[in-house]
């Protein structure tokens, strides 16, 4: 993966974090992904969620679509991943909590 950081991923990490606004964070998805590709990244936070709370494979797939692979994928990363979903989980939680 450290090839993968380089001075344009750098570049959109700035952006990204420097983004305090849902709106504008909105439309650049709109901008960088087509459609497909935020319903699918938003789907593997939603699986990620239903993971942590210690949802079934089988129920996960029913309530988001997801395929067993997807559902593999993100559980992979939950358990041995750079932290990624666990800080976006901590996020979503502490916005319930408001």
């Amino acid at each position: 993966m450290a090839d993968l950081r380089t001075k344009e991923v750098d570049d959109l990490l700035h952006v990204l974090a420097s983004i305090d606004d849902e709106d504008r964070v909105f439309a650049l998805l709109e901008d960088l992904f087509t459609i497909r590709e935020i319903k699918e990244t938003s789907q593997r936070l939603a699986v990620a969620r239903l993971l942590s709370a210690g949802k079934s494979y089988a129920s996960i797939e029913e309530s988001t679509g997801a395929s067993a692979t997807t559902i593999a994928r993100v559980s992979k990363c939950l358990n041995y991943g750079a932290g990624g979903y666990r800080h976006a989980l901590e996020i979503l939680d502490e916005g319930e909590s408001r």
